[in-house]
């Protein structure tokens, strides 16, 4: 498993991954179904590093993070979102222990999420990894969002 770059060439494949996921596009937007244009103002940011999860050369899902968030000084993981299609396999599990691992390398203390208050699949995969609910705030679109946080093992 790898990350590679998202760009505006490679935004259609990302369209497609989020799409694929219907029931969090509708607690995120409102909508079953995203536009192009979407994908342009979530991954295309300057200030985020927006990544696809590759299994050898197929694309199975997206990650979106922001190494230090002026808000709180904290690394967030804004998404990470595999293709239906793949979903049930583990493969989240491992994408997200790639990026930690990562962000060990980078000697960052903790991660930060936020999780949508409907989505409880996403809160018990989250939990599982162990994250721990911090406090109730509320996304960028004025969302109620609950913010977990995992602190990272020095070192490791």
């Amino acid at each position: 498993m790898n990350f590679e770059e998202i760009t505006k060439e490679t935004l259609y494949i990302a369209l497609e991954i989020i799409n694929s996921n219907p029931t969090y596009n509708v607690f995120e937007k409102g909508n079953a179904k995203r536009v192009h244009a979407d994908m342009e103002e979530v991954f295309l940011k300057p200030i985020t590093t927006s990544v696809f999860i590759k299994l050898d050369d197929t694309y199975i899902g997206v990650m979106d993070y922001l190494l230090e968030n002026p808000k709180d000084q904290c690394p967030w993981l804004g998404l990470l979102m595999i293709h239906a299609d793949y979903q049930g396999f583990g493969f989240g599990t491992q994408a997200y222990s790639l990026f930690e691992s990562e962000m060990r390398e980078r000697s960052l203390g903790c991660i930060r999420i936020g999780v949508i208050e409907e989505n409880v699949k996403a809160k018990n995969f989250w939990e599982s990894l162990g994250f721990l609910y911090i406090k109730t705030g509320l996304s960028e679109n004025g969302k109620e969002i609950f913010v977990y946080e995992k602190k990272l093992p020095e070192g490791s």
